[in-house]
């Protein structure tokens, strides 16, 4: 085989590879099971000891390639990020992305020493390597199950998994450089070396993250220049950062953040030209990784990879995340419980355990096989129960997220509103009486293939596209009212009950008069409040809150929140224990529709 066909046939045989992913993520689906899986099982299938025969054992080569897939993808990661939910939970994500990923290494590093028989450094260096958690494999998968959690528990699962790869990465290189030159590294020096790239990786990602959205706002670049322009510009940081001995992961993360807050206009159009970019780096990631994988050796050291692995699970992440959020007091018994669960590990683990090979430590084919097992191990338990875990924990917001046919184009030179389009569904609220929200403009409408303005369109009709400018926040508040009714008066009286209240009405009042259970914390809340805390801002009509036999339907919305709520009665017992209050009560507290 010349050159050329060699080359021919690697092209083919990648492409074929992703293909083959791609196609069987569909089934994958019906499932549940994490995609990304599937593509690192394809890889592996594909390899040396699987029937696509590939040998491949380039672990530079797969270094250099997982280095610039996960710069992007931290990239990525930070662009999606806002300041506001950073601010938010700044202090417990930096906690879990610092002292849990070492606290992580050393119980992980105790556990591995002891059941795969290694001295102690090695045993701490197979902890570092699996220490962190998966940005990619956990943002895709609460995407991918359209879960939709608690905004500070999905916040801090975000940016924790964004910001503990270059915390993982650094002291996973340092450990080796300590294992190939004990003498030349004191452990005062690691944590000098630590302060210090985390340090330049932090500077410069804020000084290059500045400059990249200066030249995006400036240089008024078309939709697919600037994606390239961004990336490019990524990686130039990257590359710098790491001469300067600084964290290069740290540093794309940080101008990520910097250019998804600072860009000006045409951010939404930046993120879906960088999805195929990103999305593509995540496959290659992992069907690299996957080829990388020997099956045979695998099975060699199985049984103690498995224990390192149900440790990780079950004691050493639990701990790490009990140690930094338990004395901060602002997160519930559920929420530490649902954290410290979803503690996904994916292709970091993997590209972190081909460092040793490079080096050519002592037992690094085993370091690498043990991390690939509690890859596999946690996308299958903990990525196939995360919306059990969810559920079960009580973080997850009642509703899931809805496939909403909404169109979304950036204004240049406007952060405050964007342009959305809807298309009009038969029988919509919209058409029957519901009027738009003040923050929400209709400009224009399309009937019939021509463009009409407000004022010629009169009034929406079915089958018409109505576009209208809204805050980008608020834009899914917009959704309810052009989606198809539910079903007519009877199944309308079947969804919110018979009657309605005030959403101002106190929630003890309710409570006192039908016997409910209710917190006493909850009592003071106004139904419109306690619908707030329940489901946050991401209120839907038709949302729905149960306490004993009653629940309490979001019927209608303000710019505020909840302004009417259904009420329906399940089961009557306790409620009609006492008819006399029922009767006043419904003359005090309800009104009939």
């Amino acid at each position: 085989m010349t050159i050329i066909q060699h080359i021919y046939w690697v092209f083919a045989a990648a492409s074929a590879l992703v293909l083959v992913g791609i196609a069987s993520s569909v089934i994958a689906r019906r499932f549940g099971a994490p995609l990304l899986l599937v593509f690192l099982v394809i890889g592996m299938l594909a390899g040396a000891d699987g029937p696509g025969g590939i040998a491949f054992d380039d672990y530079s080569g797969a270094y250099e390639l997982g280095s610039l897939a996960l710069a992007i993808i931290l990239f990525d990661g930070g662009l999606r990020t806002r300041f506001a939910t950073v601010r938010r939970v700044l202090a417990p994500t930096m906690l879990l992305a610092t002292v849990g990923v070492l606290l992580s290494a050393i119980l992980t590093g105790f556990a591995a020493s002891w059941l795969l028989q290694l001295d102690s450094m090695t045993g701490f260096l197979v902890g570092a390597v699996v220490a962190s958690t998966d940005a990619a494999a956990v943002l895709f998968l609460l995407r991918a199950g359209g879960l939709q959690l608690r905004e500070r528990v999905g916040a801090t699962l975000e940016i924790e998994s964004s910001a503990n790869d270059p915390a993982a990465i650094l002291l996973t290189m340092l450990l080796v450089q300590y294992v190939t030159s004990p003498a030349g590294l004191s452990p005062l020096a690691l944590v000098q070396e630590f302060v210090v790239e985390f340090g330049i990786g932090g500077i410069a990602g804020v000084i290059g993250g500045g400059a990249i959205a200066r030249g995006l706002n400036r240089l008024q670049l078309d939709h697919a220049l600037s994606a390239l322009f961004a990336l490019a510009a990524a990686v130039l940081v990257f590359g710098i950062t790491g001469q300067l001995h600084g964290s290069g992961f740290l540093a794309v993360y940080v101008a990520g953040l910097m250019v998804g807050n600072r860009v000006s206009g045409g951010l939404t159009n930046l993120l879906g030209t960088l999805d195929a970019a990103t999305w593509l780096c995540q496959i290659a990631m992992f069907l690299v990784l996957g080829l990388l994988a020997s099956p045979r050796l695998l099975l060699e050291s199985l049984l103690p990879a498995l224990g390192v692995a149900a440790f990780l699970m079950f004691v050493g992440r639990p701990l790490a995340v009990v140690a930094c959020l338990a004395p901060l007091r602002r997160y519930g018994k559920r929420e530490i419980a649902f954290i410290s669960w979803i503690g996904l590990r994916g292709a970091v683990g993997i590209f972190l355990a081909s460092i040793p090979m490079l080096a050519q430590l002592p037992h690094a084919q085993l370091v690498f096989n043990v991390a690939f097992v509690v890859v596999l191990v946690s996308l299958l338990v903990q990525g196939w129960t995360l919306g059990l875990a969810a559920r079960l924990f009580d973080v997850a917001l009642p509703h899931r997220e809805r496939a909403v046919r909404r169109v979304e184009l950036d204004l240049p030179g406007s952060l405050e509103r964007e342009l959305v389009g809807y298309p009009v569904a038969a029988e919509a609220r919209i058409l029957g009486g519901a009027s738009l929200p003040g923050w929400a403009q209709l400009t224009m409408v399309v009937r019939g293939g021509e463009i009409l303005t407000t004022a010629e369109a009169d009034s929406l009709m079915p089958g018409d596209y109505a576009y209208l400018l809204a805050p980008p926040g608020r834009v899914y508040r917009l959704d309810w009212l052009f989606a198809p009714p539910e079903e007519a008066s009877e199944a309308e009286r079947e969804l919110f009950g018979e009657f309605s209240l005030d959403a101002d009405v106190r929630l003890g009042d309710v409570a006192d008069f039908y016997g409910l259970p209710v917190r006493p914390k909850d009592a003071p809340l106004t139904l419109a409040e306690h619908f707030a805390r329940r489901f946050e801002h991401t209120i839907e009509v038709g949302d729905r809150v149960r306490l004993g036999p009653v629940t309490l339907v979001a019927r209608e919305l303000s710019d505020e929140g909840v302004a009417k709520v259904g009420f329906k009665i399940e089961s009557f017992g306790k409620a009609l224990a006492r008819p006399a209050r029922l009767v006043d009560g419904v003359a005090r507290l309800l009104g009939r529709r």
